[in-house]
């Protein structure tokens, strides 16, 4: 089709969010004349999401930018069975306790995302809890379990990737994508949601929760998926090699946070910036138009707009300084990541090695040991000479800190106490 005529899916197209979409026509007639509700459910397997999960939320925040309804779901009913999709094994079963512990942590994540409230377009936050606890098993599987064609559940990709690696699925897991479906009803009944939006591995559910809302209830509803986004390197988005980029300040600092988006790859800077941030695609082309070393300022700008958008201006200013003095100036910036050591411990001397792994600069000691070996540590700016090499009180500086280093970019700091 030609351009979509609605602000809604011209955001949607532009700015790289478009996989697949049921109808996308019609959904485009519909989002020009009228507000429409829409939602991406999130379930509780962490207390924090990560950077995977950002183009979902993202594309939240488009549809509220351009005068819709965003509705974020919360699995705490599904988390307890696991979605299935490209998974090689179950999940692990959280407890009723920690679900409402992770629920309580990812939702700092959305205030900073969207606009909650009780307005046509403000966000709402909804728990599937709510009705999927109470349903009784056998007059839910007379009402909906008919309308689910078994032999169809088994052709989605999803689900033959796992059994042609002869991995087991499990009868709960292979409800999960029954509840989902009726997840999409009930949200079409209680808040007249029209569209369900998700990555692309998940456009058999919510196929299925369109056909479920037209065979049940006449519903017209839409569904929309994402494509998978992976950086230059071919690696998932939202993976490194020190582990997942967590959204939540407490679980990753704002510091490491703008220091990921600092060190995008040139090819994927454009890409990222009309995905992750709000700058306007004028200034997103001038800006992935730049060549040589002043691509630098793309990767600062994206760092800056990103960083803005996960944990505000102040603290997006305060780690562009500190990475600003820690590299310009070779000092050291008070937002650079603290571990604290007693100081016991240091009075004998601790293996640089584990040092490195303890302030998260690595992954283990064996990678640490890599990197001593490679000649990328070092202590207090000074290459660490080998894997035998101790830390101690005698490297404390005058300002009272050890600054470690893993490579030309990642910094932490040692704190005795």
């Amino acid at each position: 089709m030609d351009m979509p005529r609605s602000e809604f899916l011209q955001q949607v197209v532009n700015r790289g969010y478009l996989h697949q979409c049921t109808d996308l026509e019609a959904l485009d007639a519909l989002a020009e004349a009228k507000p429409i509700a829409a939602y991406i459910g999130f379930d509780a397997t962490a207390d924090s999401l990560h950077v995977g999960s950002l183009v979902s939320i993202m594309l939240l925040r488009r549809l509220q930018q351009t005068g819709h309804k965003p509705i974020v779901l919360m699995g705490g009913g599904t988390t307890k069975i696991g979605d299935p999709s490209f998974r090689d094994e179950s999940r692990r079963l959280l407890s009723d306790a920690e679900i409402a512990r992770n629920i309580a942590g990812i939702r700092r994540v959305f205030g900073q995302f969207l606009t909650f409230g009780d307005g046509p377009t403000d966000a709402l936050m909804v728990n599937n809890a709510d009705w999927l606890d109470g349903l009784d098993y056998i007059p839910f599987l007379r009402d909906y379990g008919s309308h689910f064609s078994v032999n169809r559940m088994l052709s989605f990709e999803s689900v033959k990737l796992r059994l042609e690696r002869e991995q087991s699925l499990s009868f709960l897991e292979f409800n999960y994508m029954i509840l989902q479906a009726y997840d999409f009803l009930e949200l079409g009944r209680r808040h007249d949601c029209v569209l369900q939006m998700g990555g692309s591995d998940q456009w058999g559910n919510i196929v299925n929760g369109v056909e479920l809302g037209r065979r049940i209830d006449n519903r017209t509803l839409f569904g929309l998926t994402t494509p998978l986004i992976t950086t230059a390197s071919g690696a998932k988005m939202g993976k490194t090699a020190a582990g997942a980029v967590w959204l939540n300040a407490d679980r990753l600092s704002p510091y490491d946070y703008w220091q990921f988006w600092r060190n995008t790859d040139d090819t994927d800077v454009g890409r990222f910036l009309r995905l992750f941030t709000d700058l306007p695609l004028g200034e997103v082309e001038r800006l992935e138009g730049l060549q040589g070393a002043e691509i630098n300022a793309a990767k600062i700008a994206l760092a800056n707009k990103a960083t803005t958008l996960a944990h505000g201006a102040e603290a997006a200013e305060a780690a562009a300084e500190t990475a600003r003095r820690t590299f310009a100036e070779g000092g050291v910036g008070a937002e650079l990541p603290t571990v604290e050591i007693a100081r016991n411990e240091l009075e004998s001397g601790i293996p640089a090695f584990d040092l490195l792994r303890r302030s998260g600069l690595a992954a283990s000691n064996g990678e640490a040991r890599r990197l001593i070996r490679g000649g990328g540590a070092r202590i207090n700016d000074a290459v660490i000479p080998d894997e035998a090499a101790t830390v101690s009180l005698a490297d404390v500086t005058p300002e009272g800190i050890i600054k470690l280093s893993a490579g030309k970019k990642r910094h932490a700091l040692v704190r005795p106490v």
